[in-house]
């Protein structure tokens, strides 16, 4: 992140408050993160960020982590997902576990915004949603395979297609 990324960051740590206003944001395309408590605020064991997707959206590729369990806590809309062989939608008030290794992604699975509570742990993947914001090329080519490797991921990037055909969704370049 920015130096007015991290600034903001340290602020809302010592107040402990978090208001929109102040959490950092980038909007990704297929969606956007709002990051409202990262790694150096809690030690590492953590971080939460939240995710809106737009309508009838693929967030991301098939992909799973090397490091890190997500819990996902849909806000609102309905995020549909694919955890492993299971293809699974989760409403408002929902809690999605996916742990490490699992292979997974999600997307909007309604015609409405859909927010998701994102909780990283351990902390510092969400560092990866802002390298990708700071790089419009970061997730083609060489310089995507770096950015899997430097954060552990395995990513199925010929999923999109399918995904997309399959679910109803689109998936913005």
């Amino acid at each position: 992140m920015t130096a007015s990324h991290s600034d903001r960051a340290r602020t809302s740590a010592a107040s402990q408050v978090v208001t929109a206003d102040q959490a950092a944001f980038v909007d990704l395309g297929s969606f956007g993160a709002r990051f409202l408590a990262v790694a150096h605020q809690t030690g590492g064991a953590l971080s939460i960020v939240e995710h809106p997707v737009p309508a009838r959206t693929l967030a991301a590729p098939l992909h799973r982590h090397r490091h890190e369990d997500e819990y996902s806590y849909v806000l609102e809309g309905v995020m549909g997902a694919v955890l492993g062989d299971e293809v699974l939608h989760a409403a408002a008030g929902s809690l999605v576990f996916k742990p490490r290794g699992q292979w997974h992604t999600f997307w909007n699975a309604g015609d409405g915004i859909c927010r998701i509570l994102e909780i990283i742990a351990p902390g510092g993947f969400e560092q990866l949603f802002a390298d990708i914001a700071a790089d419009p090329e970061a997730m083609t080519g060489e310089r995507a395979m770096a950015l899997d490797a430097q954060y552990g991921l395995d990513v199925d990037y010929e999923s999109i297609e399918r995904l997309c055909r399959e679910h109803g969704l689109r998936f913005p370049a």
